[in-house]
């Protein structure tokens, strides 16, 4: 019987056809934390000459005052996506007056709690909210956890090619919908076979022991020197319990079978009282400690790999846009920043997510059961912290399977999709990308991850020492980028329409924030 994947991708094949895949839509949002000369995080405020972080549609901040995030406009070539986040990154190391951008996704020296300032966003109603959510985070998970660097990938197909599938699959409700339900089970399927990237682009095996509030857990880390602690088949410290934990959301167990699913979970988590998070209470005095005391303040707090996405309105709730209009595109959450690309990814690699989402998008892609659910998350905490030991066995539905010769499997059951994008942007960089996969998986040498630990061990370098060093070699080719006399107008443009924003936000308060922070609860 010819399967799901099959049959599309003979549709897709069709010469009429393969051009829908130039319609693919990409955008990038790439975090870096700005750190001193000596590898400690800045404690100066945000660049005013790159405008205000609450505005500004490019250059903002993450959970630090310190830990910038670059935002792509959207592009359908990967080539203009990297090329304009090279000019966000050339203007920005321009104006750092003195500091770097840090190269990792593991964060630099740390010197306690009280060294890590949470981001300002001005004192209008929005801004203090994004303000007292961060402080809420702090109190939760602790600082030093949102002080980790990533690269979140944001990936849409063509309104058409749903289409195209629908009308040949019959299906009978709206486009919409199919949209929707078509985006949920490539998350379900990312969600099974994201182990792959996290073997292939997991760059943070190792980490400074300043991370660690308490102690360092010393059985699962080894000690590479007085400062850098690793694990030697790790992939991604980022991704796994030492990075981006919380136990209180494991009880959710989202699993992406229905949109309304997905939407009544999170709405519930938020709504749902905690009672280590009551303990922390709401207020000291005058003063929010969080937005909430629920299990999650807003949507944005639940941690995922992947999450279905739709632009919402000003003043509109994700959920609620994701829940009228259904979903727009993905956002890929688990690519870590590599130190050995200026950009902390190449082009490559950009080219090899469209493969790898396209392919899932068109994969068969049953509802997730229990089980299952239970095995992909092993699958993935396996690779993070132990992908590159020879002979790994990940399980797949039919039991124990080496990873490596599942990857392989998989990269072979791609070739096809990555032949359709390179007719369709008339260009050989998606096969190449599926080349240099190969590669990763038939000598586990070539990953980001063994790189970092060979540099590290060859060097003699600390993590800190190694990482400062691979900052200042990016800065330095950032600051040589000749940049466009019309893209610089545009850049200083941008940050002063920011400015005036900002202001105009803060005039529109017409509450105070208590009545603000009610209204937004309880809005729908």
């Amino acid at each position: 019987m010819t399967s799901q994947y099959e049959s599309r991708l003979q549709l897709l094949q069709q010469s009429s056809n393969q051009n829908l895949f130039s319609g693919i839509r990409h955008g990038i949002e790439r975090e870096g934390l700005r750190v001193s000369a000596d590898a400690r995080l800045s404690q100066l405020s945000h660049p005013e000459v790159l405008g205000k972080t609450l505005t500004h549609p490019y250059i903002t901040t993450d959970y630090s005052e310190a830990l910038l995030e670059f935002i792509t406009p959207v592009y359908c070539k990967v080539e203009d996506v990297m090329k304009f986040l090279e000019e966000l990154h050339s203007y920005t190391c321009r104006n750092l007056d003195g500091e770097a951008l840090w190269a990792g996704s593991m964060p630099a020296f740390l010197e306690g709690e009280q060294s890590i300032p949470i981001a300002r966003y001005g004192d209008s109603n929005p801004g203090k909210m994004k303000y007292i959510y961060r402080e809420g985070l702090a109190h939760r998970y602790g600082k030093a956890m949102q002080t980790i660097a990533g690269i979140h990938y944001n990936f849409s197909l063509p309104e058409s090619l749903w289409q195209l599938l629908s009308d040949a699959e019959s299906m009978d409700h709206s486009l919409e919908d199919f949209q929707s339900e078509s985006y949920l089970a490539l998350i379900r399927n990312f969600r099974r076979y994201s182990w792959l990237l996290m073997y292939l682009f997991g760059a943070s095996p190792a980490v400074s022991k300043s991370f660690f509030t308490q102690e360092a857990p010393s059985e699962t880390l080894d000690q590479l020197d007085e400062d850098t602690l690793y694990m030697p088949w790790a992939t991604s410290l980022r991704m796994s319990d030492l990075g981006y934990t919380n136990n209180a959301q494991s009880s959710l167990s989202i699993c992406y079978n229905t949109l309304g699913e997905y939407v009544s979970s999170l709405s519930a988590a938020i709504k749902t009282p905690y009672e280590p998070y009551e303990a922390i209470g709401l207020k000291n005095q005058d003063r929010y400690l969080q937005l909430n005391t629920n299990l999650l303040q807003i949507e944005n707090e639940y941690y995922s790999n992947i999450r279905p996405k739709r632009i919402a309105k000003r003043g509109e709730k994700p959920l609620t846009a994701l829940s009228k209009y259904g979903v727009e595109y993905v956002e890929v959450r688990c690519m870590d920043i590599n130190p050995l690309e200026p950009l902390g990814l190449s082009s490559v690699d950009a080219a090899f997510l469209d493969v790898f989402l396209v392919f899932v998008a068109l994969m068969d892609s049953p509802e997730i059961d229990h089980e299952e659910c239970q095995r992909v998350t092993e699958n993935f905490a396996r690779t993070v912290s132990e992908g590159r030991r020879p002979g790994l066995e990940l399980n797949d539905e039919q039991g124990p399977v080496v990873l490596t010769h599942w990857g392989l499997r998989l990269i072979d059951k791609m070739v096809p999709v990555a032949e359709m994008l390179d007719q369709a942007n008339d260009s050989s960089l998606f096969s190449e990308s599926l080349e240099q996969q190969r590669e990763k998986l038939l000598d586990s040498e070539s990953t980001p991850s063994a790189k970092i630990l060979q540099a590290l061990k060859s060097s003699g370098d600390s993590y800190i020492d190694w990482m400062l060093k691979q900052s200042e070699i990016h800065s330095h080719y950032f600051s040589q980028q000749e940049i466009q006399p019309e893209r610089l107008e545009y850049f200083g443009r941008i940050a002063a329409e920011s400015r005036a924003d900002q202001e105009h936000l803060k005039a529109l308060d017409t509450t105070d924030f208590d009545e603000f922070l009610k209204h937004y609860f309880e809005s729908e």
